[in-house]
């Protein structure tokens, strides 16, 4: 499950990592990994981790544990009738279908809505196909993914160190362990698995601002602006670098700063958890004074 959850995922690492102000302060220390989880399963807005109720987004391309017209067809049936394709995957897995009739039944459930039900469907398929390693991985990573959806760090942890045991080298992977553990507060564990992912690929801005935040946590704040602006120098209009480099000059004590960069948020990614975050931050740090 790669690039339309990885648009997904910054919000979920949001809820873990980038702290909101109260009273005119910073809060030090981010939610606990019950609220980070709360906070992913509720996020209303495109780039949020979706309600588990709605219909949730899938990959372009979904690695591939089979081949066939079938398969091809189930997958393709994913994006313009997910119940349509369940029941075709369903009935598929019936007539012995195998890897590739289990595999588009558990998007099905993810496209509905069940992300704790394709979550656990993902892995068990992604422990048990004859497939290559290159594909189990991805099907261990769609299933972490699909955890931190249901709001399960810890199940999300464990299936992206299974992916990694399979393609310890790929930093698609290591992020989306880094997330899983942020979500658990375990901010140094985050930090080493985005050192690695950093020195592997550094060409991903999302990476630099997961890092951030880790650094921020860990309190080595002039560490942590470095890797904003060097994500910004990546991408000048990335919301969420925009989100945590405000945090990072509230720090600083720019409050002017901090307030411009949560406006510019709200401006480019109007409808994201970043700009609902960046519209908190302003209204609690605005009220703060008039509080004292």
């Amino acid at each position: 499950m790669r690039a339309p959850l990885r648009h997904a995922l910054p919000a979920a690492f949001a809820g873990a990592l980038l702290t909101t102000l109260t009273a005119g302060t910073v809060l030090l220390q981010g939610p606990g990994p019950a609220q980070a989880a709360e906070a992913g399963k509720k996020a209303p807005a495109p780039q949020a981790v979706p309600d588990s109720s709605e219909a949730l987004p899938l990959p372009p391309e979904p690695p591939r544990l089979a081949s066939g017209a079938e398969y091809e067809a189930c997958l393709a049936l994913l994006r313009t009738d997910p119940e349509a394709a369940m029941t075709r995957a369903g009935e598929w897995e019936e007539r012995g279908g195998g890897d590739g009739a289990r595999h588009c039944l558990a998007l099905a459930l993810l496209a509905m809505g069940n992300p704790e039900g394709a979550a656990g469907r993902l892995e068990r398929l992604a422990a048990s196909s004859d497939a290559g390693a290159a594909a189990r991985a991805s099907v261990f990573a769609q299933a972490a993914q699909a955890w931190m959806m249901a709001g399960a760090p810890e199940r999300a942890y464990g299936a992206s160190t299974l992916a990694l045991t399979l393609r310890p080298d790929d930093p698609s992977f290591l992020v989306d362990r880094a997330v899983a553990a942020a979500a658990l507060g375990r901010y140094a564990e985050t930090l080493q698995d985005l050192d690695q992912a950093v020195a592997r690929d550094g060409s991903r801005p999302d990476t630099w601002v997961f890092r951030a935040a880790a650094l921020r946590h860990l309190d080595r704040t002039d560490e942590a602006m470095h890797d904003i602006e060097h994500a910004l120098s990546l991408q000048p209009h990335h919301a969420e670098a925009l989100l945590e480099r405000g945090i990072l000059r509230q720090l600083k004590g720019d409050a002017a700063g901090a307030r411009a960069d949560w406006q510019e948020t709200i401006r480019v990614a109007p409808d994201s958890a970043a700009a609902d975050l960046a519209q908190q931050n302003l209204a609690l740090n605005e009220a703060g004074p008039r509080r004292r």
